[in-house]
Parts: C-alpha cells; structure tokens; sequence
C-alpha cells in the first residue's frame, strides 16, 4: 500500500537530536530553539518568533494576545482544521463562519465585510494547501474596521503572497510541524509568528506560564515571578533539534514536493481538460511549497467510488475536512454567515493523493496510472 504521508526526513536528525540530549538544557529555548527562532525571524522578517509544541497551542496564545472575550465575534472559512476555531471558542468567542472560493478553496474575501458586527475583534484567514489567501484585500478590511487578523499558515511554510512569505502579513500568524507538514519537529510542534511589536513582550510571558522568565535570563530584571495569564507553551530541545535538521534543507525540501506537485499535474492535466475532474489552482500572485496534491471528483458518489478503487489498486488517498460548521461542536459555537455556495460541496469532492519528501516517481506514477485506470472504466 502506497501510503498517504510519510514524515519528512533528511538523515541529520539523529545527530542533532542526540547533540541536544548530551547538552546541559534540553528543556524549551536552548540553543537549537533559539537557533530556530533565529531562522523563522529572518525567513519571515518579522518582529518575533517563538516555537510551541502545536500549532493549536500558538493559535491559542494568539487569542489572548488580542485579548478576545466572551461574546467577541472572530471570522475565518468553515473549510479548516477544528483548532483554528477552537483557539478562540476557549477564550468565550463565537465563531462567524464565510463562504470559500471554490478556485482555491480559501475564505472568499468579498464575503467577509458582510459578516462585520459590532462584536467583531477578528479575521482569521487559512492559506489552504500552502495557497495565499488574497491578504491585501483582507489587510485593507482589516485596517478599516480596526480588526486583528491572524493568518492560519499551518499548511504555508515556505509559501509566499505577491512575494511577502505568509505569515508575515497579519498582526499575528501560526505554522504548524505536524508530520503531515512539510517540515516537523518530530511529528508534533508548531511556531507563533508576531508582525505586530506591541505583542512581543506579553507573548514571551504568555508562553512562559505567565511569568518574566525570558526577562530574567536576559538580565532585565532580577527575579522572575507570575505577571499575567499563561501557560506551558514551550516545546523541548529535542523537538527543535530535529526542527533544525529540516530547517538546514527547508529549500530543497520545498522544490523536492514542488517537483512531485507538478508531475502530478502534468500527468493528471489531459482528463482534467476533459472535465473528468478539477486540478488545484494557483493564483499567479501566488508561490506554494507544494504541501499537497488534491484533485476534485463531480460530485461526493463519484469521490467515494474512486477512493474505493485506489484503495484496491494499493493506493491510500483520503478526503479532507467536514465543514466545522456541519459539525455537532460547530452549531453550539459558531454561525454561518451567508449561503454555503461552496465550503460544503467542494468539500465533498476533494480527494487529497500520496505526497511527501521524496516520494519516488514510481509510486507517483503508480497513483497516477491508478486514477486514470478509474476514469477509463467509468
């Protein structure tokens, strides 16, 4: 069985992993942390960068940084992973759920100006698939309604919106490096970006449990104590050492799924051009990191029956979300602004294909040969 995902290797792991265990800290912000975060803050050019253990938990810290309340009202697309939501239904908000672009299957930014109300604190974008939302459309919404954005960029590392790298566009932004991600700090991990620079100190506190700790070993004050609100927001060294093996070759990582991502497009294009099925689309101010391949069957029957046959020819291709706002959770804490035009039907044809690092053509082309096969029989 070809499987759907393998976690992205590159073969320095070990060393770096075993460098952080014989080291004298290898609790959170050690010399591979601070290295990282080093790297994320000139990648990203962004005022602060601190790693966490999830990409939910710097979704979370993000919530209390824009001090979000109850009754506070955030935006953000359906079409998402449950986190992004959940990060400000913890801190009392309602969820205000838009429609998606059914090209790119992000949040549709004509729609969110109408789902403004006086109890609106945010607007929290998801690059779908490594794909830009349209940023300065939602920047300029954002700025006129005096609105917090948080871009949702599990999926963007290494991406980039009208050349600016995504994440580095809202006041706020969070990555995740789960083992599906392009890059992982050992199957869990996640990374909090900060544009605004009134967050940086509070973030730094959050993180550290609500205490001045980072002051402290900076020599910024001579004891440290509880100051604010926290929690334990701090992945371990052995997380960020094998972070930084990927970082080393986050480049070649990113070409080498690019280069899996347009083969299956030029072999997947004839039948797409036949209206078989639809290929993903990429704006042209756009650059993705080729984090996934999904293809988009008529309707949820046909989606269903190809799953089975790639199943059967020794292929393991899965769907994606259920709209949150479909889900039991989703109609206590949220409401759907708006008709679903999209979010529900798209996502009953999405079929996400086999993609990691180094995922050899023949597998490639045997998912290929294997769709195709199914298309000739029906």
């Amino acid at each position: 069985m070809i499987p759907f995902n393998r976690p992205p290797y590159t073969g320095n792991e070990e060393q770096h992993v075993l460098n952080a265990m014989r080291s004298e800290k290898i609790s959170g912000d050690g010399k591979y942390g601070l290295l990282c975060q080093q790297w994320f803050e000139e990648k990203l050019n962004c005022n602060k960068a601190l790693l966490t253990p999830s990409c939910t938990q710097a979704l979370e810290i993000a919530a209390i940084l824009i001090d979000i309340q109850p009754g506070d009202e955030v935006i953000m697309p359906s079409y998402t992973f449950v986190s992004t939501a959940n990060a400000f239904v913890m801190r009392g908000a309602k969820i205000v759920f838009v429609d998606i672009r059914p090209d790119t299957l992000n949040i549709d930014e004509r729609l969110i100006e109408a789902a403004i109300t006086s109890k609106t604190k945010a607007i929290v974008p998801v690059h779908y698939a490594g794909v830009g939302c349209d940023m300065d459309v939602i920047m300029d919404i954002a700025n006129r309604h005096h609105l917090y954005v948080v871009e949702d960029a599990a999926q963007g590392m290494m991406s980039t919106y009208k050349g600016k790298q995504l994440g580095s566009i809202g006041h706020l932004a969070a990555f995740s490096f789960h083992e599906t991600k392009n890059l992982t700090s050992g199957g869990e991990g996640g990374l909090l970006i900060i544009n605004d620079p009134q967050f940086v100190a509070r973030a730094e506190i959050i993180r550290e449990k609500g205490t001045n700790r980072s002051q402290f070993f900076r020599g910024m004050v001579d004891k440290y104590t509880w100051v604010d609100i926290g929690s334990s927001y701090l992945p371990s060294e052995i997380q960020a050492a094998y972070l930084w093996a990927q970082l080393e070759l986050a480049d070649q990582i990113t070409e080498n799924r690019l280069a899996s991502w347009n083969s299956y497009y030029e072999q997947l294009s004839n039948l797409a051009t036949q209206e078989k099925f639809e290929l993903p689309i990429i704006p042209e101010n756009c650059q993705h990191n080729g984090h996934m391949f999904y293809l988009k069957t008529k309707d949820l029957l046909q989606r269903t029956e190809l799953l089975s046959h790639l199943k059967a020819e020794g292929v393991y291709a899965v769907f994606h979300y259920v709209p949150l706002h479909n889900a039991p959770a989703g109609k206590e804490f949220s409401r759907f602004n708006g008709a679903d035009l999209f979010t529900t039907t798209e996502s009953e044809r999405l079929i996400r294909l086999p993609m990691w690092f180094n995922l050899d053509q023949d597998s490639l082309n045997h998912v290929v040969k294997s769709v195709l096969s199914f298309y000739e029989k029906n």
